[in-house]
C-alpha cells in the first residue's frame, strides 16, 4: 500500500471507496454534492502532484453520494505543467491501493462538431493519443503492455446514458483526442483532428485512462464542452472561456452524477459489470 493510501484511510476513514471522481477545469462545484465530507490537501499526501493551474483546487474529498462511498479529487496536474505524462500516476496508484474499482474522469474540452455547443456534456467512448507521450514509458517488465480495447467501460457508459435520459440531459457521445497543450490547437490541427474521427479535443484524461487500465480500474469519462475548436465558426479558445463555460455546466454534471449513483451495490456490480 502506498504511503498516501495509508494516510487517506487514517484521516478520511476511506477504507474501500466504491468509486473515485477526478474533477476537471472549473467543475469544483461538483464536490459540493458529497455528503458528510472530509477533505485533505494533495500537499499532505506523499507523491501527490499539486496542480498549478487555476480551476484545480488540489484536494481530495471523502464522503458519500447517495448510497455510494466516494473519493472526489478536486482537480488534476496536467502533463504540460512538467512534461511528465505520468504526473497523475501517484494518484491513480493510490486509488488502486485503496481498492477503488470505478474511476470517473471529467474534463473540459473543445467541440469538433459545431452541432455540439458549449455547455453540453459528452460521454467519451474512445480516445486518440495525439500527444506523442505515454505515461507508461519506462515501465519495468511487461506491465506496460496494457490493452486499450474497451478502455472506456461499456457497462458504465450505458449507466451514464440511462442517467442522462432520466434527467433529460442531452448527452453527446464521442471520441476524445489528446493534444499535449498548454497552447491551444491551430485551426489546421483542429481540421486534422476532425478528419481523424475525433469529436472533442483536450489536454488531459488520456494518460489517466491509460494509468487506470494499467492498475485495473474500470473507467468512465465525461467532457464538458466549453468552446468550439479553433477556427470553427471563427472560434479562438481561451482558458477564461474554459473556466466560465465549465462553471455553467456544473449543475447538469451534478444531476448526471447523482442519477448515476442513484443505484446501489456499485462495488458488487464493479466485479461483474454495471
Amino acid at each position: 500500500m502506498t504511503a498516501a493510501a495509508r494516510i487517506i484511510r487514517e484521516r478520511l476513514a476511506a477504507n474501500s471507496p466504491d468509486a473515485a471522481i477526478i474533477l476537471g477545469s472549473s467543475l469544483d462545484g461538483v464536490s459540493e454534492i458529497v455528503e458528510a465530507p472530509t477533505t485533505l490537501a494533495y500537499g499532505k499526501l506523499p507523491g501527490f502532484p499539486e496542480p498549478k493551474i487555476s480551476g484545480h483546487a488540489g484536494q481530495i474529498v471523502a464522503g458519500r453520494i447517495g448510497d455510494a462511498s466516494v473519493l472526489v479529487l478536486r482537480g488534476r496536474a496536467h502533463p504540460y505543467e512538467s512534461g511528465n505524462a505520468a504526473i497523475m500516476r501517484p494518484i491513480i496508484e493510490t486509488l488502486a491501493a485503496l481498492d477503488v474499482k470505478l474511476l470517473i474522469i471529467t474534463n473540459a474540452s473543445g467541440s469538433l462538431d459545431p452541432a455540439v455547443r458549449p455547455g453540453r456534456i459528452m460521454l467519451i467512448t474512445d480516445h486518440i493519443n495525439f500527444s506523442g507521450m505515454n505515461p507508461l514509458i519506462g515501465e519495468q517488465g511487461d506491465d506496460g503492455f496494457v490493452a486499450m480495447t474497451g478502455a472506456y467501460d461499456a457497462a458504465l457508459a450505458d449507466r451514464f446514458r440511462r442517467a442522462a435520459e432520466s434527467e433529460k440531459i442531452a448527452l453527446a457521445v464521442g471520441t476524445y483526442i489528446w493534444f499535449s497543450g498548454p497552447s491551444f490547437e491551430t485551426p489546421a490541427e483542429i481540421g486534422l483532428a476532425r478528419r481523424l474521427g475525433a469529436d472533442a479535443v483536450g489536454m488531459s484524461t488520456v494518460p489517466e485512462v491509460i494509468l487506470a487500465r494499467r492498475f485495473g480500474l474500470k473507467v468512465a469519462a465525461l467532457s464538458v464542452i466549453t468552446n468550439l475548436g479553433a477556427g470553427l465558426e471563427g472560434a479562438s479558445p481561451s482558458h477564461a472561456e474554459t473556466k466560465s463555460e465549465g462553471r455553467k455546466a456544473t449543475a447538469d454534471m451534478i444531476r448526471l452524477l447523482k442519477a448515476f449513483f442513484g443505484a446501489t451495490d456499485l462495488r458488487q456490480k464493479a466485479a461483474t459489470g454495471v
